[in-house]
């Protein structure tokens, strides 16, 4: 079969109504007009008045080129989940598109609901927009002061780690996971695409990959976006995948190719995990995931002082920023905030009107309040054996043998036993459990493996509860997303090798550290580390001195 045959939904029947389509476009062009508002206002919200260069914010920060894509797809799983009544969340690796999610909780109405104070309507309008990358406002990342958030995207590269992590032990939860064609050339995030080869359909969620395709980095092209698009679905397909592609930049044409591609994909997880959980299949399944390839800075301005913006790096962050300046510049951005007709989208007041206010899901279906994405909420202790009774009897120095790991071993056994019920604790480490001595689990749980299995092999399974890949992001990712949802996890690693997620440990202590302060944050499990061979320094036989260390975060 050729390649194209395979990867191309067609739509034969266009899947959305006259109706439907014109309250999607109508949904997603109030959505960019927010994420624009957000960028460059700090008045005039609604567009009541010509701009003026008070209007404008003094010092202009967003990114504007991956945001309408964003919108986009949000757009059109929030029709996916109103028809199918789905449990999702949403992670985008391209964090720094923060217009885009605040938009989206602003038109859900969880914004207003979490901050009373920004109101949906023309002043809560304004204040959305002021505050947005401004002193005593809000980042312009996708934080976590953004409702339905559990990945901030200021480093790229964990999107997908984070979301297999969130779908594990979840089996009626799915994970929209938008990857970036930029963060895609990340170490780490080549890695997490072998998540899926861990994924159990039986007990697990489901993770839908959505590759976005904009063709530019900041100031570059991406490289997934150069290559002939047959070696782009074969490398996906080499990952385990089958892709589906949707391209253009005609919007009622890529609603319809979406929303069928959408549809398919979903047909195909449900099947997937029906399948397998009434046991008429078993084994590896290929998980769908979607190529979407549409213009950077999509709907925004084509040209700017004759230089191309629209499908160029040109509008990665602020198209223009001197519009307190330059009064034509000025007037190409009141010319493209009004090419999204806000007359047609809020009423008087400034209120979504009825036909885009209620286009979402409603209460905790909607993705900007899943409970899964504020994971404390869903918490459950865990049912813990007494230390006591792990106690190294001594009874007179230096005449007992013991290793302190190997003793936490047969500790974490029992708490897998104790919580086998609830499944909701789970040990991660790139191929050093045993090494690091925790090998007594494995005689109540094995090793997750969803890749072939040979009669020889040693406790793999597919529901095992012990993650191991050699890739310390991944896994790291992995418990992150694990523990972001609501559980409860555990790494061991060698300390020589934990820093090469240091960067990542930052990442989320900055999470934890801004959540605090956070009132509708609610407190999530600790992070917890076993750091093995400690220093690794050398004596005179050349061997190495290991101690074990434990951190607790």
């Amino acid at each position: 079969m050729v390649a194209n045959e395979i990867v191309r939904t067609e739509v034969a029947a266009s899947p959305l109504s006259d109706d439907e389509l014109h309250r999607l476009d109508k949904w997603w062009r109030a959505a960019n007009y927010l994420s624009v508002g957000q960028i460059y206002l700090m008045d005039n919200p609604l567009l009541r008045e010509d701009l003026e260069p008070e209007h404008v914010k003094p010092r202009l920060l967003g990114h504007w080129g991956t945001t309408p894509g964003l919108n986009f797809l949000y757009a059109h799983l929030n029709r996916a989940i109103m028809q199918r009544d789905l449990d999702m969340i949403y992670i985008i690796g391209p964090g720094h598109g923060g217009p885009s999610l605040v938009a989206a909780a602003w038109l859900e109405g969880t914004y207003s609901e979490v901050y009373p104070n920004v109101t949906r309507d023309a002043v809560g309008m304004k204040r959305l927009f002021t505050q947005f990358s401004f002193p005593g406002g809000i980042p312009s990342h996708v934080a976590p002061e953004t409702p339905g958030s559990i990945h901030e995207g200021g480093e790229l590269g964990y999107a997908l780690s984070h979301a297999y992590g969130a779908a594990f032990d979840n089996p009626d939860l799915i994970i929209a996971c938008i990857v970036g064609d930029g963060e895609a050339e990340t170490g780490p995030l080549a890695t997490s695409w072998h998540s899926n080869k861990f994924l159990n359909p039986v007990g697990d969620g489901a993770v839908l990959p959505i590759l976005h395709l904009n063709g530019y980095k900041i100031a570059n092209p991406t490289l997934l976006d150069r290559i002939p698009i047959d070696e782009l679905m074969a490398l996906m397909r080499g990952y385990g995948h089958e892709p589906f592609l949707v391209e253009g930049d005609d919007p009622v044409t890529m609603h319809q190719q979406f929303a069928a591609t959408l549809d398919v994909c979903l047909d195909r997880i449900s099947e997937i995990q029906r399948d397998h959980r009434e046991g008429r299949a078993t084994g590896r399944p290929t998980w769908p995931m979607i190529i979407l390839r549409s213009p950077k800075g999509w709907t925004g301005p084509e040209k700017i002082d004759s230089k191309l913006v629209e499908g160029f790096w040109r509008s990665h962050q602020v198209p223009f920023s001197d519009t307190r300046q330059n009064r034509s510049h000025l007037n190409e951005l009141q010319k493209w905030l009004q090419s999204y007709g806000p007359e047609e989208l809020f009423d008087s007041e400034g209120r979504p009107v009825p036909e885009i206010a209620n286009l979402h899901p409603v209460g905790e279906r909607r993705m900007s309040a899943n409970p899964h994405a504020n994971g404390g909420g869903l918490r459950r202790p865990l049912r813990m054996p007494d230390f006591r009774d792990y106690e190294v009897k001594i009874d007179r120095p230096g005449h007992t043998v013991a290793e302190a790991t190997r003793v936490m071993g047969t500790f974490l056994r029992d708490v897998i036993k104790l919580n086998e019920e609830s499944r909701n604790f789970r040990l991660f480490s790139p191929d050093e459990n045993n090494s690091n001595r925790w090998q007594d689990v494995l005689e109540v749980t094995n090793r997750a493996w969803l890749a072939e299995i040979y009669d020889y092999d040693d406790h793999l399974a597919a529901d095992g509860r012990v993650m191991e890949i050699l890739s310390e992001h991944t896994i790291q990712g992995w418990l992150e997303g694990y523990l972001l949802t609501g559980r409860h996890g555990f790494l061991s690693t060698y300390e020589a090798f934990i820093h090469l997620v240091d960067s990542m440990f930052n990442q989320h202590a900055k999470w934890l550290k801004v959540t605090d302060d956070i009132e509708w944050r609610r407190p999530i499990s600790s992070l917890n580390y076993l750091l093995y061979s400690h220093v690794w320094r050398k004596i005179t036989t050349g061997s190495r001195i290991r101690i074990p260390v434990l951190l607790i975060m």
